[in-house]
């Protein structure tokens, strides 16, 4: 596990090595210049002894002390500025990566705890590239240079040091392991967290009307509590990491004192020698605690990394079509053609059995079915969230299989049932897939769904804020936003699914007469319930499991169609 953990690590740093680099030269030159300085001191002891002049050692010493200091601080910049770099370069890839996830992910994953992936596991990997790389280099160059100089001064008195730090390093395995088992457990519970408080605050009127509150509370606390256990669990064990490095050097420096002691009473070593390496070994104490930290931040990271490595070797949209052969164009080509489409979310679970119908260049067709008949799907399928199982969907004639994502969707405006409204001003809103639309073209569409009397009644007009999800609007009015948002882009197929559901019949009968505009100008695919808008379709396809099972106009089905004539007697009685 730590293996794969540094490994990933590595990986993360390969873009930055240039900056790294100076900074581990930094680090290099300033554990240089530490290491210089008991080998002053041995001097000035041995000076002392000899009766010669000190100033200039002295001197020499301070200027050492101030250098390393200046030099350190440049590196330790320099490794945060880099690892900041790095956290950036995840979060980027990270926000980009969840923007383009197909949509079969996005229906498996809990968004709450996809935020979390980019925001407190992308936090986390912040201490080891930040601090745990300034840990690593800086406790690996200092650890390096006084083991040197340790063998050099006296390798009997270092073999003795060795044995006692290995043996604190041997006692730290087991740790380690739990730390990286706890660190994944706690990020896992902090995104579970995040997902059941994401579902709450969704549907927060929802909640306090069902007076839900305490047993949403208990839900995330729940979460909460299990994060802090973990957390808890996570800090007992960092907790043994430093005191094991201290007290491998404390018992380093009380051995050598009394084995070195014995030496230099003995003749086998000088009293210089024995300051100079009682000097090191008190430094090996930043050093070897710098190792024990980075190596602790690697395994801590080790969770937080698996998680957003997990979400970033999940699919994304492909944009690029593949070698199909493009349908053939009849003549004239419908705007939208279903052909034998199949489809379902889940193997085995047909959603779409069949379905076939065409929709011209301009003019109005309705869908019209019970819940769960397939209507929200085909809108799925059009706007290519979805790829269909079988069959063929041709836009302009041309099989969507043979077009861009993004070139399908330049082509469609989508009203959809929830109708969402995004946090910012209306204006913002309307132009969301538009941002450089001029002002008349804004007037429109306003117009148009019937938008103008709320514009008057807001404080800043277009350019009041709406409130998170449109929490300040009706259901209507985010309805009609989401309509005059859709008509803005001039769309040459719009398809909007139960346009008039929250509409009262003043705003139904202002919405029919844009609708009927529209549908002079560009091909519209409606999926509706109240029949008060079915009946301005100039066709209507009727779905029942999936399947076609009826097409005509309103006054044909009503004649022929006994399932039709069941759901407009429905339709009449809502």
């Amino acid at each position: 596990m730590f293996a794969e953990s540094a490994r990933g690590l590595l990986g993360l740093v390969a873009g930055h090595r240039r900056r790294i680099a100076v900074a581990v030269a930094l680090t290099l030159g300033g554990s240089a210049l530490g290491l210089a300085q008991p080998l002053l001191v041995r001097e000035i002891v041995e000076a002392t002894g000899a009766g010669r002049p000190l100033a200039v050692l002295v001197t020499v010493l301070v200027a050492l002390f101030a250098a390393q200091a200046v030099v350190q601080a440049v590196a330790s910049y320099l490794l945060a500025r880099a690892g900041e770099h790095i956290v950036l370069g995840i979060r980027l890839n990270l926000i980009h990566h969840l923007l383009r996830l197909s949509m079969p992910c996005h229906d498996r994953y809990r968004t709450g705890d996809l935020i979390s992936r980019a925001g407190t596991d992308s936090f986390a990997l912040r201490r080891v590239v930040a601090d745990g790389c300034a840990d690593a280099v800086t406790g690996v160059a200092g650890l390096a240079g006084a083991v040197a100089v340790l063998i050099w001064l006296d390798p009997v008195l270092f073999l003795v040091v060795a044995v006692l730090v290995a043996t604190g390093l041997t006692t730290l395995v087991p740790v380690m392991r739990g730390l990286g088992a706890a660190a994944h457990a706690g990020q896992q519970a902090v995104g579970e967290m995040a997902g059941d408080l994401d579902r709450a605050l969704s549907a927060l009127r929802t909640v306090r009307a069902s007076g839900a509150e305490q047993r949403e509370a208990e839900r995330i606390g729940a979460r909460a509590r299990t994060a802090f256990e973990q957390g808890l669990r996570t800090a007992r064990l960092n907790a043994a990491v430093g005191p094991a490095g201290h007290l491998a050097v404390d018992g380093s420096f009380l051995t050598v004192l009394l084995v070195g002691g014995v030496r230099v009473s003995t003749g086998q070593s000088t009293l210089a020698d024995l300051v100079a390496f009682l000097l090191y070994i008190t430094y090996l104490a930043v050093p070897i605690s710098s190792v024990f930290q980075a190596l602790s931040a690697v395994q801590e990271s080790g969770g937080a990394l698996r998680r957003i490595n997990e979400v970033l070797a999940l699919p994304v949209e492909a944009d690029t079509p593949p070698p199909v052969i493009a349908a053939r164009r009849p003549e004239p080509a419908p705007m939208l053609e279903f052909r034998d489409v199949r489809f379902g979310y889940d193997p085995g679970r047909p959603v779409l059995r069949g379905v076939s119908f065409r929709l011209p260049e301009r003019g109005h067709i309705a869908l019209v079915g019970g819940s769960g008949a397939g209507k929200s799907t085909i809108f799925a399928l059009a706007e290519r969230f979805y790829d269909p199982d079988s069959g063929e969907i041709l836009l302009g004639g041309a099989d969507v299989r043979t077009l861009r994502r993004s070139a399908c969707r330049a082509m469609i405006g989508l009203v959809e049932q929830h109708s969402p409204v995004f946090h910012g001003t209306l204006r913002e809103n309307l132009t969301y897939a538009a941002p450089d639309a001029p002002d008349h073209e804004i007037d429109r569409v306003l117009r148009l769904a019937n938008l103008d009397d709320l514009v008057r009644r807001l404080p800043d007009g277009t350019d009041s804020p709406l409130g998170d999800r449109g929490v300040r609007l009706s259901g209507g009015q985010r309805q009609r936003i989401a309509v005059a948002r859709a008509l803005l882009t001039r769309p040459a197929l719009l398809l909007m699914d139960e346009p008039t559901a929250h509409l009262d019949p003043d705003n139904e009968q202002a919405l029919r007469r844009a609708v009927a505009q529209v549908a002079r100008h560009c091909a519209l695919l409606v999926a509706a319930h109240r029949f008060s808008t079915v009946r301005d379709a100039d066709q209507v396809v009727v779905l029942d499991e999936g399947r076609v099972v009826a097409v005509g106009d309103h006054e044909e089905l009503l004649t022929r169609s006994p399932y039709y004539r069941r759901l407009a007697r429905a339709g009449a009685r809502g």
